[in-house]
């Protein structure tokens, strides 16, 4: 028997897992290009857009859902060797998420600026927001679309396919960004509004893309077959209502999490937009080795081979601490090099200097509670991710942030030590969890 980690498992892994961290950092690293074409405009747009993207985030986060459960299904079909139905969750899941998706956006070009309204005080941020909200909005049925799509070849060991297009929907967006905010080519000069387009643009064209290489490679896999569509719909919304609900609630904590931001002052809110995405940029690696773990472990418990599926969770999440803290450690020590690279103003520079410092420190733990999660997703434990995440994130870090930093005066330093402290309580809760086992028995 190979060794903990051996060769042969660790290119098994990276095989799978680097494509996904590959696309996902490009994924951020978009969205840290458009805080840097953003942040020239000044603190009243970075800070509108951020809080901008949280609040499409919560929008679509139910509909992200959709992308785990068709994971999980396609994982476990391809484990069982039922390559022929393995696309019927998607197929599921695309006509779910177009039907909701539609309605969301139909709803929410009408609703955006009140919506920021309810979140921020400011009516300068109220009217830069609710602008780039209304543009972000326009594409909901397409993110639904392309979450499943993601999920679908993660779990058929075909990741490449999702960096792939990924890279194409990004040279679209950073195009259009340049274009759009500063009115090149004749076109008007939109500002951050400009930029809530171009994201909306390219994810339409990505949509388009995964439709053509599904057409391609996932016919003789079920893709588009109508027989069975109803039993495979009941099993992706059982898979993909509690982890649509995790989402929903995560991406809720951190709209509330950015009204307590700005509760303090706009600079700590525009600071807290750049230390956000920083920290998406930390955790990626963790949420790449996750995903690709949750393929590993659903296709063993497909085979049957729960003991396999437990070693598949443990290494990958050991790998994930690794890597992880050490992108912390690159963060927590030079601060100031990262940060200058996105805040212009000094004095809000200064106020995410500790935050960043604490964050990365508690990155190698953080790597833990990152994989593990996405694993007891993949395996169909969605229930017990949405109720870990729930108590840690709204149970305790909520309540306690906005006493420490708003009630009690503390401020950003005490904001973002309540975040720390809140990560490294879910891993506690989801290690426990892992351990326990019980997860290998979910019915998918």
């Amino acid at each position: 028997m190979d060794g903990f980690l051996s060769a042969p498992r660790l290119r098994r892994i990276l095989t799978l897992s680097v494509p996904i961290m590959l696309g996902m950092m490009s994924q951020t690293l978009l969205n840290l290009v458009d805080t840097a074409f953003v942040g020239s405009q000044g603190d009243v747009a970075l800070a509108a857009v951020g809080l901008g993207s949280f609040a499409n985030f919560l929008c679509v986060a139910f509909l992200q859902g959709l992308g785990a459960g068709v994971q999980a299904t396609a994982s476990r079909r391809l484990g069982e060797g039922r390559r022929e139905d393995m696309a019927m969750g998607l197929n599921a899941a695309l006509l779910l998420g177009l039907g909701l998706g539609s309605l969301l956006t139909a709803v929410g070009w009408f609703v955006a600026e009140p919506l920021m309204g309810l979140l921020n005080d400011d009516p300068a941020v109220v009217e830069v927001g609710g602008g780039y909200l209304a543009a972000r909005f326009l594409a909901i049925p397409f993110v639904s679309a392309n979450f499943s799509f993601r999920g679908y070849w993660n779990g058929t060991n075909r990741s490449l396919v999702y960096l792939a297009t990924l890279v194409v929907m990004h040279a679209v967006n950073i195009s259009l960004d340049y274009v759009l905010i500063y009115g090149e080519f004749g076109f008007p000069r939109l500002g951050a509004v400009g930029a809530g387009y171009a994201t909306s643009i390219s994810i339409a064209v990505g949509t388009l893309l995964y439709v053509g290489m599904a057409l391609r490679q996932a016919r003789g896999e079920g893709f588009l077959r109508r027989e069975g569509l109803g039993e495979a719909a009941r099993r992706v919304i059982r898979l993909s209502l509690p982890a649509g609900m995790q989402q929903t609630l995560y991406a809720g904590g951190f709209v509330v999490f950015f009204s307590i931001a700005g509760s303090i002052s706009t600079e700590a809110l525009a600071a807290s937009t750049v230390l956000v995405n920083l920290l998406l940029v930390c955790v990626l690696p963790g949420l790449g080795l996750g995903l690709g773990g949750a393929s590993l472990v659903g296709q063993a418990l497909g085979r049957g081979e729960p003991a396999d599926a437990r070693r598949w969770g443990w290494e990958v999440a050991t790998l994930g601490s690794g890597v992880m803290g050490l992108v912390g450690l690159a963060l927590a020590l030079a601060p100031r090099l990262w940060l200058g690279v996105f805040i212009e103003e000094p004095a809000t520079l200064e106020l995410a200097v500790v935050p960043l410092q604490l964050l990365g420190a508690a990155m190698v733990l953080d790597g833990i509670g990152v994989v593990l999660l996405n694993v007891l997703v993949g395996a169909g434990d969605t229930l017990a991710a949405l109720i870990l995440n729930v108590a840690a994130q709204w149970g305790l870090f909520l309540p306690l942030a906005w006493l420490a930093a708003v009630e009690l005066g503390y401020g950003m330093n005490a904001l973002w030590g309540g975040m720390v402290g809140y990560r490294v309580v879910l891993m506690i809760g989801v290690l426990w969890r892992y351990r326990s086992g019980r997860w290998a028995s979910v019915r998918v």
